[in-house]
């Protein structure tokens, strides 16, 4: 006997125990008598027992009902409070919401309202896990990603958090002491490249400008996963790299780093919060879509 998916029989079965009577357990469950009689025959069927003695007058366990009641009754109410939680949980705004998130992503879209939204919904903990490589939501247990929209499968539901942004160009003043500005990307063949990995392949630099649309395959002395190291090692004069725009446009004020092809960069739509439905979202979750929504 399976007990989980008899879990309804035995939660009849100690509903008639309780009421001492069909009729009464029937009006409690919400069912007709005939099907709660029918349920508990088959329980006692399935078991081999007789669990409750029947009179016209009367409904009591018999001893082998009242030592099953023992375990069970402590059981179905533990259960009852799970439910209880697990349905508060849905309709207030607590408990932990896990997050896969892209380095950037985390970095420019959940970090800034972090502290407005802690302050808002103390009772949520965000569970955030950092990765530039595509995740199955689902089958990892995450509640949302955050990433930019190329990277999102079509079936998720996508919320944009995030205004346009752009990846720029970069190296330091002294990588161009020794090697000659590009002008267009073509000339991006003759320059060392620090690529960063999306999943197990390497990002293609693209770049647009008017209706020219042209996609590189940049080639380098090192390949990351974190864009901080990118520009860690630009600023270190090993290449030349992508950064999204608003990570470098300090170093870029102070001097640090030279941005070049410039007109070749255009905006995209930037950062999405998405998940896989909108069905009995929970109150966590809507949440944390409302506070990270583009207004």
């Amino acid at each position: 006997m399976n007990m989980r998916s008899d879990l309804a029989e035995l939660a009849a079965f100690a509903t008639v125990a309780e009421e001492r009577s069909f009729t009464r357990a029937a009006v409690r469950l919400g069912v007709s008598q005939s099907a709660v009689s029918h349920t508990v025959r088959g329980l006692e069927q399935k078991l081999g027992l007789q669990l409750l003695a029947r009179t016209t007058r009367s409904v009591s366990p018999t001893t082998a009902g009242a030592a099953l009641l023992k375990d069970l009754g402590p059981a179905l109410d533990q259960i009852e409070r799970s439910l209880a939680e697990a349905r508060r949980l849905q309709a207030r705004p607590a408990g932990r919401v896990r997050l896969i998130a892209s380095r950037p992503g985390a970095a420019m879209v959940l970090l800034p309202k972090l502290a407005e939204f802690a302050a808002s919904y103390p009772e949520i903990v965000l569970d955030v896990v950092t990765s530039n490589s595509p995740v199955d939501l689902v089958a990892g247990e995450f509640d949302a990603g955050i990433q930019i929209g190329e990277f999102i499968q079509r079936d998720m539901i996508a919320v944009r958090v995030s205004k346009d942004v752009r990846l720029i160009v970069v190296g330091s003043p002294e990588y161009f002491q020794t090697h000659k500005v590009p002008r267009t990307p073509h000339e991006l063949k003759d320059h060392p490249c620090i690529g960063i990995r999306s999943g197990d392949t390497a990002y293609r630099w693209q770049f647009e400008k008017g209706r020219k649309a042209l996609t590189i395959s940049a080639l380098g002395p090192a390949l990351f996963d974190d864009t901080n190291l990118v520009i860690q090692a630009a600023l270190n004069g090993a290449g030349l790299g992508l950064a999204f725009e608003h990570a470098v446009e300090d170093l870029i004020r102070q001097g640090r780093l030279v941005q070049v092809l410039d007109d070749w960069c255009a905006p995209f739509p930037g950062f999405f919060l998405y998940y896989p439905s909108r069905r009995n979202q929970p109150a966590a979750l809507s949440a944390l879509i409302n506070t990270l929504r583009l207004s």
